[in-house]
């Protein structure tokens, strides 16, 4: 594939709700292109974009693919998203680094969740946009109820640029609204003039006149013609919808049924007449300053790594955009993120899967380098000696937890490696691990994104690994104060014995985890053993005696005791003291604990009726309720974790997937007793399993 410069290059991001056909419409554009010689499908796992083996599992889009297409010697970049919610990562990398956004919808549907979803992220970044209503063969298809509910979503800056002739089985063909000619579709999707259908004639009028107006606007000369009645040509149109569509002060509409190729070199041949070339961007400088770069192959090297795939063969394979300068073949550029020079290797143009070996990648283009050492995604890759950094990808936090365990010995040696090399590939994962429990948690965006990520692992690393919902950190503490508690750990063997005796009191302490006091007067317990009377109780209070969490909030006052001058140690005193402890604890009325977190819940004031109420049902205090100007509605609540392990899948499906939630930790408070029962029985259940 030869080198274009940045006039002659679209970089294209496919977005929209799951289902609504990216893949195969992709794949339509390659085969009418002519890149391809026969198309793919879906179904078949024989589409170019959609390469991954779980992808061909389950037969959605799970990772964001490059698909290049040379069209009219120019250069469009495709970038194939997934769909569904739980791979939004994949989605903001494209939005990273694409200039326009080609956001499909379903003609027998119109706009769905996702569709709302990509186009808040889009307005975001600014990114200009076009809609395409896909599937407009099919039954039930609707052009006119699909684009009123476009326009009843996002505005009436969205015009048809295309009127379908015919839907559903009689989809035949388009009028293109600024030119005012019509087109029926022939073989392989190529098409011949016609005359406008009588019952169109009026509607290409009105749409026609908002996109005059609309491409006038964007210039003042235009502009001034236009209002003094002056006829403008088509070439001057077509620049100024141009400069419309850049803005974004239009959204064009156009029309397609790609698994039949019906308006996909239409769109080809729009993708190259209307949409943005790359353009210049900012960057920062060391200092803090900033500077425009404008796309020269001769500037200063600014790139940005937007995705990383491990391969357990080959190695990190990073794809990056060129924003200015060239990166060429071994070569260096520093990574300012990281502090570090950078060597890079081979670089290529990736298509799918593929891999072809290039010398250099310009700016304005997408490509791919192997084995990076430094840069991660998000880096930017610029010149060492004049170094830039560009603005990285801002990830969704995880909403959704589980604990993982490996099933052999060999799968834990590796699994710690192998968790990495998946974090390197998606910055939405998460690792950490639970301190208390022991366990080893892996968060993510959902129940699916965390099982393909595991499957991935065992494909990729061949480790294998379980995972369930984490044991919830409970801990125990004392409701009344125990005074005197007395243990005497005496042991005599052969030579010194062990000797220690001790009395302390217990209280409880609601605004600390712990303290100590003595008050020993008359050396009873020598000043030399606190410190280890102290250190026995620290020890005893790591397992209560209620169902073996730790103990918290307790104050704990040595105030008594006895010595023997020869059989008395640190140790004897250790021992005393945790058994006097686990005494008093018995003694004091001890209750479990539980975490409560803070809940911030955003959902359509439609449903904030049914989030309310699910919420009421899961123990929380509500705390307020926020109304939002975009017609939303936040939520404030304190709620047991234990109620919000699966709340991330549970809100989805409240709120069809318009909900979004955050939480952060609050404080510990006491369990209801009529539940602290089942949680003690379990945790003694599980120590006994462990100890046998």
């Amino acid at each position: 594939m030869k080198q274009y410069s940045p006039n002659r290059i679209r970089n294209v991001g496919l977005f929209s709700h799951g289902g609504a056909g990216k893949t195969t419409l992709t794949e339509a554009l390659l085969f009418a292109s002519g890149s391809i010689s026969r198309m793919g499908r879906v179904e078949d796992g024989t589409t170019v974009s959609d390469w991954d083996p779980d992808e061909h599992k389950r037969r959605i889009s799970i990772v964001l693919s490059i698909v290049p297409i040379e069209w009219r010697d120019h250069k469009i970049n495709l970038v194939d998203t997934p769909g569904y919610f739980d791979f939004a990562g994949e989605v903001r990398s494209a939005l990273r680094v694409v200039d326009t956004a080609l956001v499909l919808m379903d003609a027998t549907v119109g706009v769905e969740v996702g569709t709302e979803l990509v186009w808040e992220l889009a307005d975001t970044r600014g990114l200009p946009r076009a809609i395409v209503i896909n599937k407009m063969d099919r039954e039930n298809a609707n052009f006119a109820r699909a684009l009123a509910s476009a326009r009843s979503a996002f505005g009436n800056r969205i015009v048809p640029m295309q009127l379908p002739i015919g839907q559903e089985k009689a989809f035949r063909g388009f009028v293109d609204v600024l030119s005012g000619r019509a087109y029926l579709y022939g073989s392989n999707g190529a098409v011949e003039e016609t005359s406008i259908p009588d019952e169109l004639v009026g509607v290409v009028d009105e749409y026609r006149t908002q996109l005059v107006e609309a491409a006038c606007e964007s210039d003042e000369e235009l502009t001034l013609r236009y209002l003094e009645g002056e006829t403008i040509d088509e070439s001057e149109l077509r620049a100024g919808l141009r400069a419309a569509i850049a803005s974004g002060s239009v959204v064009p509409v156009f029309v397609t049924a790609a698994t039949s190729l019906k308006g996909v070199l239409p769109l080809l041949d729009a993708l190259v007449d209307f949409f943005p070339a790359p353009g210049p961007t900012r960057a920062a400088r060391s200092d803090g300053s900033t500077v425009e770069l404008a796309p020269d192959p001769n500037g200063q090297l600014a790139a940005v790594v937007f995705k990383t795939i491990a391969d357990p063969f080959v190695g990190k394979l990073s794809y990056f955009r060129v924003y200015s300068g060239t990166l060429r073949t071994d070569s260096h550029a520093a990574v300012p993120q990281r502090g570090e020079t950078e060597r890079i290797g081979q670089l290529f143009v990736v298509r799918g899967k593929e891999q072809h070996p290039v010398g250099q990648i310009g700016p304005g283009d997408i490509g791919a380098v192997a084995k990076l050492q430094v840069a991660r995604t998000g880096d930017t890759l610029t010149d060492p000696t004049r170094p830039v950094t560009l603005g990285g990808i801002e990830f969704p936090e995880p909403v959704f937890t589980v604990a993982v365990s490996p099933r052999t010995k060999t799968d834990l040696d590796k699994m710690g490696t192998a968790l990495q090399r998946l974090l390197e590939e998606d910055p939405t994962l998460r690792i950490g691990r639970e301190n208390q429990t022991g366990e080893t948690l892996l968060s993510g965006l959902g129940e699916s994104h965390i099982q393909i990520a595991l499957d991935r692992m065992a494909r990729k690393f061949g480790v294998h690994v379980d995972w369930s919902l984490p044991r919830i950190p409970y801990r125990e503490t004392i409701s009344v104060p125990v005074r005197r508690v007395e243990y005497k750990h005496k042991k005599q063997t052969g030579g010194h014995g062990q000797y220690g005796h001790v009395f302390l009191d217990l209280e409880p302490l609601p605004d600390a985890e712990f303290e100590f006091h003595e008050t020993i007067v008359g050396g009873v317990v020598p000043k030399q053993f606190i410190p280890a009377v102290e250190k026995g109780v620290r020890e005893a209070m790591e397992e209560g005696v209620l169902a073996g969490y730790p103990v918290v909030n307790v104050k704990v006052t040595l105030v008594d005791g006895s010595y023997h001058s020869v059989d008395s140690s640190e140790l004897s005193f250790k021992i005393a003291a945790a058994q006097a402890f686990r005494k008093g604890q018995a003694a004091a009325k001890p209750i479990l604990l539980e975490p409560i977190v803070r809940l911030e819940v955003t959902v359509p004031d439609a449903y904030t009726g049914d989030v309310m109420s699910d919420l009421n049902g899961k123990r929380a205090q509500v705390l307020g309720m926020r109304p939002n100007e975009n017609g939303r509605t936040t939520i404030e609540a304190l709620v047991p974790l234990s109620e919000l392990q699966r709340y991330a899948t549970e809100l989805r499906s409240l709120t069809q997937g318009r909900g979004v939630f955050r939480t952060e930790f609050s404080h510990y408070q006491p369990v209801p007793q009529q539940l602290a029962e089942a949680i003690i029985q379990e945790s003694r259940a599980r120590h006994a399993a462990v100890a046998s």
